[in-house]
């Protein structure tokens, strides 16, 4: 069924005033979100950079912080720009994880050239959450921002024994505020030392910004990554699990064999609040003995899942081949050659939305999508 793509504005007087009122993008007959179309000869947009260096905590000594890899970015909008937390790696250790990974900021006027900041935003220090955070580092942000112009960022707390879910906040991006484990304080013990990662806070676009979202009262994330779970709160620092009749974790959706997701559902950025329910956009990675042949085996493939607005847990529908795949040679080359787009960040801009991924655990690219001139999903091969 062919697809049209509408985007509005609605202008309302109130009291002799102008008061805009704004919607997003909204597609005609479907619940999806794209397709996303890679800017031609632009991508990799950030890649790693054996000059910039900082004297690093850990250490004490100056290191090339982002000297192997630069990849798995948040975004989020601010005074009219685009900014990038994005995950970088230095030489020591060898192997995904073995490395120390902290976060660096890139700031861009369009959304494709970026400027990038000589030291790290976010990284383990000589701080509360050294326990959790030495010598793995910080990894895998999200980032969103609430009305009042609170950033908040999840991310992996990674001690090379048990990855944990933290989150820091911040005014300006650049100075940030740790609060540690997110699940520190929930009243479900266990889960606090037990692995979790991937945080998808809700949100919606509200005055041309995606802002981070109340359903039923509370802030509501998605996380997880063999499996799709939620968590509620009241102040997005401590946050407690949903938990299903037997007081066991929810899952909402799981792994599915013979498809592209039959390995990992990890949650991608943040979630969206839209008329047709709540849409997450996920990671999807096909398993090597139970997969969907028709992609490589290993593959980290993007796939989109509509939850009900009014109950979060209650799956509506779902993809069952991904919107964006693995197909351009940066995206099939570095730390992870099985193939990698690994979507993190998401925002909406300028009228467009653009959406930022890890490419192959190496790199940086972004795919846009542009609802005045609407493509098609990735082709399925």
């Amino acid at each position: 069924m062919k697809r049209t793509y509408l985007l509005f504005l609605f202008i309302a007087w109130f009291a002799g005033c102008k008061t805009p009122k704004q919607s997003i993008a909204i597609q005609s007959e479907t619940w999806t979100l794209g397709g996303f179309e890679r800017p031609a000869g632009l991508n990799p947009i950030i890649e790693p950079d054996s000059t910039t260096e900082f004297l690093d905590p850990m250490s004490g000594k100056m290191v090339k912080w982002e000297e192997n890899d630069t990849f798995n970015p948040g975004a989020v909008v601010k005074d009219g720009k685009i900014y990038v937390l994005y995950r970088a790696e230095d030489k020591f250790g060898i192997g995904i994880g073995f490395r120390t990974s902290r976060l660096g900021l890139a700031e861009s006027k369009d959304g494709i050239h970026f400027k990038r900041a000589k030291e790290p935003v976010l990284f383990p220090a000589d701080d509360a959450q050294k326990q959790y955070e030495w010598p793995g580092g910080i990894e895998d942000p999200r980032v969103s921002v609430t009305e009042e112009g609170t950033y908040v960022v999840y991310y992996t707390q990674w001690n090379r024994d048990v990855p944990r879910l933290g989150v820091a906040t911040s005014k300006d991006l650049i100075n940030w505020t740790k609060h540690g484990p997110i699940f520190k304080n929930a009243n479900y013990k266990a889960l606090v030392n037990q692995a979790h990662k991937s945080a998808s806070i809700v949100t919606t676009v509200k005055n041309d910004r995606l802002v981070i979202a109340k359903v039923n009262g509370k802030y509501f994330m998605y996380w997880g990554e063999r499996g799709v779970c939620g968590a509620t709160s009241d102040d997005l620092i401590n946050w407690e699990p949903v938990l299903n009749e037997k007081g066991e974790l929810a899952k909402f959706i799981e792994p599915r064999a013979g498809f592209f997701d039959s390995s990992l559902t990890e949650c991608g950025p943040p979630a969206i609040l839209t008329e047709h329910g709540i849409l997450l956009l996920y990671n999807g990675q096909n398993h090597k003995q139970r997969g969907d042949t028709r992609f490589a085996l290993g593959t980290y493939s993007a796939g989109q899942v509509l939850f009900d607005k009014n109950d979060p847990t209650k799956v509506l529908k779902r993809l069952d081949t991904p919107f964006l795949r693995p197909i351009e040679d940066f995206e099939k080359s570095g730390q992870y050659k099985d193939g990698t787009v690994f979507i993190q960040g998401l925002v909406y801009f300028k009228s467009k939305w653009f959406l930022y991924y890890g490419c192959a655990d190496s790199k940086v690219g972004v795919a846009i999508f542009n609802p005045d001139k609407p493509t098609k999903f990735d082709p399925l091969p």
